[in-house]
């Protein structure tokens, strides 16, 4: 990871395609675009490849997740279950829609905690969002098996983890609705984009007209079609397809080279006293995207991380400390911080975020250091690496 690592001949081809019809957008225009459909060409591959009967491209991951919260029917005042740890677009998202997230703690998957999932349900609850931070999963079958009993939506959050499985499913299959993200950091690029996935026909088909103002898509003259509900523009351009096309013909060979840079790295500090691993749910495979491992103190992984960074070991990240991925850094959520004004169902049904009792979450957190792992490394990168990750975390 990422794929931006690897860009060639395949996505200029791809590109070039678009740029010499000049059909830059993904609807219409039939007549210019010398047959060239690279959005559409591009879902029907990104299907396939997750075993999954829809797929519905869009600008972004975050665009993404809240499409497949509107293609639901997720709304106004309605809570989403969502973890402490992962990207801020999890929280934009919902609130997007005038939806409540409500965070719960996770646990040593780096994920949700079911337990915790379960004691937050309420009668307003709606879904439950695991996020595949980082590679792996969170334990999707004691998720299914409370929305299950709850009857509640399942959508995975598979942003960051492109390429694993779970019980013999592609991450992002199992739920009712699957999100990725294709942007410039991720497994494979389209520079900006993501997916919404599912086997539920009617929530494809929300998807599909809620990315495009509602249209219906029906017929060829789009200016014809109709608009069965309100929506908004999150299209995915075709120049975005075409480089996201391309990138996933390369998706075995990256995540391939991710498992081998992956085991060399886990092998030089899993016999290290003291540290330990993330857990994988019984029945997974993560995709190597990070090594996630923990330190027995917070004290510690600080003090480890610090000389990670001096040592000059790039890409290792301290997650407890991380504006962007934790809680602690999400001042403008705990404080409800908007330009306009927030719906009084959000003011009314949050949590007092500044108040709430998370220290099941800090205590993963704080030990936790996750690094990144690239596809474009030499045997040589991988090796200094990890002598140089062996030889710091022993010494401390």
């Amino acid at each position: 990871m990422p794929g931006f690592e690897i860009f060639g001949a395949e996505e200029r081809k791809q590109v070039n395609d678009v740029l010499e019809t000049g059909v830059l957008m993904r609807y219409g225009f039939d007549g210019m675009r010398n047959n060239h459909w690279k959005a559409k060409e591009f879902e029907t591959a990104f299907a396939k490849r997750m075993d999954i009967d829809y797929c519905q491209l869009v600008s972004s991951g975050t665009a993404a997740l809240t499409v497949a919260l509107a293609s639901a029917g997720i709304g106004a005042g309605d809570e989403v279950i969502m973890p402490t740890f992962t990207f801020v677009a999890s929280f934009e998202s919902i609130l997007a829609l005038g939806a409540v997230p409500i965070l719960v703690d996770i646990d040593d998957t780096l994920t949700l905690d079911p337990k915790a999932v379960e004691a937050a349900i309420t009668e307003k609850t709606k879904c439950v969002m695991p996020v595949h931070m980082c590679g792996s999963m969170a334990d999707l079958k004691a998720l299914k098996a409370i929305c299950d009993k709850h009857n509640l939506i399942l959508l995975e959050d598979a942003c960051q983890a492109l390429g694993g499985t779970y019980d013999g499913k592609p991450l992002g299959s199992y739920g009712d609705l699957g999100c990725f993200s294709f942007d410039y950091v991720k497994t494979i690029t389209c520079g900006e984009g993501g997916a919404v996935i599912t086997n539920n026909e009617k929530y494809a088909l929300n998807a599909d007209h809620y990315q495009d103002h509602g249209h219906d898509h029906v017929g060829n003259d789009r200016g014809a079609e109709s608009h069965p509900f309100l929506g908004y523009n999150f299209r995915i351009s075709e120049l975005n397809a075409a480089v996201g096309l391309a990138q996933l013909g390369k998706l075995d060979g990256i995540l391939k080279m991710q498992k081998e840079n992956y085991s060399i790295l886990r092998e030089a500090i899993e016999t290290i006293e003291g540290v330990t691993f993330r857990r994988v749910p019984e029945g997974g495979e993560e995709n190597y995207s990070f090594l996630n491992f923990f330190l027995p103190t917070e004290e510690l992984t600080k003090k480890a991380h610090k000389a990670l960074s001096e040592a000059g070991v790039e890409a290792c990240f301290y997650w407890y400390t991380n504006n962007w991925h934790y809680i602690n850094g999400w001042e403008h959520l705990r404080n409800l911080k908007s330009l306009g004004n927030i719906s009084s169902e959000v003011k009314n049904q949050m949590q007092d975020l500044n108040n709430t009792d998370f220290s099941k979450s800090d205590a993963v957190m704080g030990r936790t250091i996750s690094s990144l792992i690239k596809i474009g490394w030499t045997e040589k990168q991988v090796s200094e690496r990890a002598t140089k990750m062996k030889h710091i975390l022993s010494s401390i």
